[in-house]
């Protein structure tokens, strides 16, 4: 396998500059193709079946409509196993909307890595896709509204920063990345604090300089947090005319977040109310993959 200093270059800074630190994806490709090849084992079947000077050329596909996102992880992969004998090529940009059968990278090299190589690129490929193109119907179903779609902390464990590259892809925006970054006060925060207003006390005292944002449950907890000035206020489970009330007794005086619930099909009808933002932790914690596929081309 590839070591890191021998990567390409511009995939590398490409990552970077698309907001991903291109170490830690390394090293979640490297444990992704170790599941497959453990103690540097060998692909029996490609192995078995595919002549070691055997060279191919490869087609990543589309066999569905939305928006593709980690291709150049997928890159990355091909890399990672062949080093510098695999060319990628006719690569489509992340964030780009495809149709059935439009191929969006293609690779060459010698076949029997294509094969190896091909399952782990298309994981990430596929499950990035998935959540770019989830993202981008709730993207599309709030055009034109103020309100913009929002991801949450649901995700899966050491993947947030690919899954929230994903969702950018998709035309949404990243809520916190972490618990140190943002302060979320939720509803056993208010329990344990005594209330919404001395959680969020609590937490500008402790943290004058850290964003905070805190969930309210009903309108009384709205008024208590506006008067105590907190500038950004989660509703949780509200129902669409009380969220209506709440923007309109919120006049401005806070960025006023929707969660809890929430469905494609009401995305048009929540946005309606007024709120700024709309967070759905489906679009990461569980997406469907996109479908992609590799079809070696014959020579």
């Amino acid at each position: 396998m590839t070591p890191y200093h021998e990567l390409p270059v511009d995939l590398l800074a490409e990552l970077h500059d698309a907001g991903l630190d291109p170490v830690p994806v390394f090293e979640a490709i490297q444990s992704a193709v170790e599941e497959d090849l453990p103690d540097a084992g060998v692909d029996v079947t490609s192995a078995a079946t595919i002549p070691a000077e055997a060279r191919g050329v490869g087609d990543v596909a589309a066999r569905e409509a939305g928006v593709v996102a980690g291709l150049g992880v997928a890159a990355l992969v091909f890399h990672y196993v062949m080093g510098e004998d695999v060319e990628v090529t006719d690569r489509v940009p992340d964030g780009s909307r495809v149709a059935p059968g439009d191929v969006v990278m293609r690779v060459a090299g010698p076949t029997q890595g294509l094969l190896t190589a091909e399952r782990t690129a298309l994981n990430f490929a596929s499950h990035l896709s998935g959540v770019a193109t989830a993202t981008a119907a709730w993207a599309e179903a709030l055009a034109g509204t103020r309100a913009r779609v929002l991801d949450t902390r649901k995700t899966l464990p050491n993947y947030r920063a690919l899954q929230k590259y994903a969702v950018r892809c998709g035309g949404g925006v990243n809520h916190r990345f972490s618990l140190s970054d943002m302060a979320m006060v939720k509803d056993n925060h208010v329990v344990a604090a005594g209330g919404v207003v001395p959680a969020y006390r609590a937490v500008r005292a402790a943290y004058p300089d850290v964003p905070v944002e805190v969930e309210v449950t009903d309108l009384a907890q709205l008024r208590e947090l506006l008067d105590a000035g907190c500038g950004h206020i989660l509703l949780d489970n509200m129902d669409t005319a009380t969220m209506a009330e709440a923007v309109a007794l919120t006049a401005g005086r806070a960025v006023l977040e929707a969660s809890g619930g929430l469905t494609l099909e009401r995305a048009r009808e929540v946005a309606g109310t007024g709120v700024d933002f709309i967070s759905v932790g489906a679009l990461t914690h569980s997406v469907r993959v996109f479908d992609l596929g590799l079809d070696l081309v014959e020579q």
